[in-house]
């Protein structure tokens, strides 16, 4: 089982050749296994088929209690990656949920990243690291992982941060947040960056944080993967939720 390869098939970006997923106008990587259908083009541009689902976990987990909410999420829906998000600082925490949910992700095909912890995705066995900072050390990242581990980076609103971030080897950027139900200083990543992003770029890209319906249909046509976490988890409901965003991507 490859799980890398399916990741990164699923992030093969518009109009690149089949089994070749493509980084950036950049750089180009090896074939892979596994393919994403590709997304064809409406008159106007944009992408009509629907984005893939990233599921972010919530800041705090009970490893007793989560993984039964997180087994119903990803039966119920077409889930494409996990990604390991705690606020601990204990790494006894991270290391239980990594391996913990790192056998809920596998069993089922789908990938599983952890945010920040560069050591901690090697030594568990997960297939990447998502870093939460544009600063952070890209191309140490890549020489630990390899060539098929999953490398992605959180850029704000920040094109130069996307754009370096793609030149420094990474596989897809997340923008966000998509709406002011988060709270920030720097300002959310509107509807127009993706658009810049989609035409211009082709390294995948995701968007995250504050996602609504109305901000799904908004952005389905224009970006390639939605983060999803504190939007369901808050929730009485997640698979619900879930399927009600899904639904604003039609």
């Amino acid at each position: 089982m490859q799980l890398a390869n399916f990741v990164w098939g699923a992030l093969v970006a518009p109009g690149s050749g089949r089994g070749q997923a493509v980084r950036v106008r950049f750089c180009h990587f090896d074939s892979m296994a596994v393919q994403r259908p590709e997304r064809d083009q409406n008159r106007n541009g944009n992408m009509t088929a629907q984005p893939q689902i990233c599921i972010i976990s919530p800041f705090i987990i009970d490893t007793e209690v989560f993984p039964d909410a997180l087994v119903r999420v990803l039966d119920g829906a077409e889930i494409a990656c996990v990604r390991l998000a705690l606020a601990s600082q204990n790494k006894d925490d991270w290391s239980r949920a990594a391996d913990t949910l790192r056998d809920l992700c596998h069993v089922r095909d789908i990938a599983i990243v952890v945010q920040d912890h560069l050591v901690l995705a090697q030594r568990a066995g997960l297939d990447g690291v998502h870093f939460g900072d544009a600063s952070k050390p890209v191309g140490r990242a890549r020489k630990v992982l390899g060539k098929d581990g999953i490398v992605g980076i959180f850029c704000g609103n920040s094109r130069h941060d996307g754009i370096t971030a793609g030149e420094a080897g990474v596989d897809y950027v997340s923008f966000g947040p998509v709406s002011e139900r988060v709270l920030t200083d720097a300002g959310i990543a509107g509807p127009e960056l993706f658009q810049w992003w989609r035409e211009m770029i082709e390294l995948p890209v995701v968007a995250e944080g504050g996602l609504t319906p109305t901000r799904v249909a908004e952005l389905a046509s224009v970006t390639d993967f939605f983060g999803i976490g504190a939007e369901i988890w808050s929730s009485d409901d997640p698979l619900t939720t879930l399927r009600e965003l899904c639904q604003a991507m039609s």
